[in-house]
């Protein structure tokens, strides 16, 4: 016995987290489990499991079993029910926790707990203080790493995950989901009509929401005294601790301050990338594009193809119906060709009515049949002008495109490629507009 208390002893000394005091007491007690009742949410949890609530793994009728035995653990040292021994572990006079034993009960496992419980249960109060200083650590971390981010990350669908998880580290036994502009942002979906109709309260001057059971917790992002949004917890089981809103009350300003950082920098962006009637890209922008694609196509000898075209008589239009009714072809022509192309396709307004889409990794008779899909898309297209002109008996116009085709060729420069590409498009206004022609070395 004295050995074995000796060889127990040291072992436990040597363990530094819970796992490895489960380990040590698994070697020693086969079968065992301990419980430690956590005062916040005044319920008991698996030490050996993160610190979840016990209803999360265990059947709700054993879970407040166990919550009796707790409680009469207050009046008697053990308590033995059902062919197990529930043990008492104190601090002072106050019982903090039990361990369950389920096999092997008898005198030298009752004597071994005589002495053993209270160096177990001085063991356990160290893990649980070591690990709540860790989390203060890991919270002014992270505190540090969103700051950081703050002077160096500028897009929000980078900075909006990495929130995310950090918050997800403070409050685990939550499920965490942010919303910007009332829309879910992350994760990936959110089913509580409850929560929806919580963030249908918030304004620019509100502080955090708790349901009465305190479950669900809505924390707004608010920065330069406009709502961007929330970040919301939720549980089935486990109520926001104080330290857990502080933390979350923190992180939240420090969030807040980081979209809205981000927000303008993609407002700024926005304006000096893309054509303000169009929303595709500038001039500028789009020569940058090309410049990068042609690269590309060179150095990996991969597949490339432009494509120039512009509106048929897009003059008429204006004189006809007005330059009102002129840019709204414009806006409508714009919307098909982004409608029409692939995410990691390339368009632009190269001046006028005139455009310039660039496909990576397409050959010469694929990017025939995008022009194609394209001209039909404009065709098809009835184009509403009632309310911009107001005067004209025409309720409903529409207009044409004429495009011209061209493959990149090895030591073709980003010039080359949409000269040859615009000399495809002269010859298709030549030929009666309104068609697709692909460049020819005899154009």
């Amino acid at each position: 016995m004295l050995d074995k208390l000796e060889n127990f002893s040291i072992e436990l000394n040597e363990a530094c987290n819970a796992q490895s005091i489960v380990r040590v007491l698994e070697e020693f007690f086969p079968s065992v489990n301990i419980y430690i009742h956590d005062s916040t949410t005044n319920s008991l949890r698996d030490f050996s499991r993160s610190w979840m609530s016990i209803d999360e793994f265990l059947e709700k009728q054993k879970s407040r079993n166990l919550y009796k035995i707790f409680e009469n653990l207050k009046e008697e040292k053990y308590i033995i029910e059902n062919n197990s021994l529930y043990y008492a572990l104190f601090q002072q006079n106050r019982v903090i926790g039990l361990l369950e034993f389920s096999k092997k009960i008898n005198d030298e496992l009752m004597q071994f707990l005589n002495i053993a419980s209270f160096q177990i249960s001085l063991k356990i109060q160290n893990v649980i203080l070591t690990e709540k200083m860790q989390k203060n650590i890991d919270f002014h971390d992270s505190m540090k790493n969103i700051a950081k981010i703050i002077e160096t990350q500028y897009e929000t669908n980078y900075i909006i995950p990495i929130i995310g998880e950090m918050i997800d580290k403070f409050v685990s036994d939550h499920l965490i989901y942010i919303f910007l502009n009332n829309t879910l942002i992350w994760p990936g979906a959110c089913k509580d009509e409850k929560i929806f109709e919580l963030i249908m309260c918030l304004n620019n001057k509100s502080e955090y929401i708790l349901t009465p059971d305190k479950k669900i917790g809505l924390f707004p992002l608010i920065s330069e005294n406009k709502l961007l949004g929330c970040i919301v917890t939720k549980s089935t089981d486990n109520v926001l601790s104080e330290k857990e809103i502080s933390y979350l009350e923190q992180l939240t300003n420090q969030a807040a301050t980081t979209i809205n950082r981000a927000n303008v920098y993609a407002e700024i962006l926005k304006h000096a990338t893309l054509d303000a009637l169009t929303s595709l890209y500038n001039r500028r922008q789009l020569e940058e594009r090309i410049k990068q694609e042609v690269s590309g196509a060179k150095r990996h000898n991969r597949s490339l193809c432009a494509i120039m075209t512009d509106i048929d008589f897009f003059k008429s239009v204006n004189d006809t119906y007005g330059h009102a009714a002129g840019d709204l072809v414009l806006k409508t022509v714009s919307r098909i060709i982004k409608l029409q192309l692939r995410d990691y396709d390339i368009a632009g307004r190269y001046g006028g009515e005139e455009f310039a889409v660039l496909l990576p990794f397409t050959k010469l008779e694929e990017a025939k049949m995008v022009a194609e899909r394209l001209r039909k898309a404009v065709e098809n297209k009835k184009i509403d002008i009632s309310k911009i002109n107001t005067e004209s008996p025409q309720k409903n116009i529409s207009v044409t495109i004429s495009l011209g085709v061209a493959e990149y060729n090895n030591g073709d420069s980003e010039d080359t490629l949409l000269q040859n590409a615009d000399k495809a498009l002269y010859k298709a206004k030549e030929s009666g507009r309104n068609r697709v022609e692909e460049y020819a070395q005899n154009l």
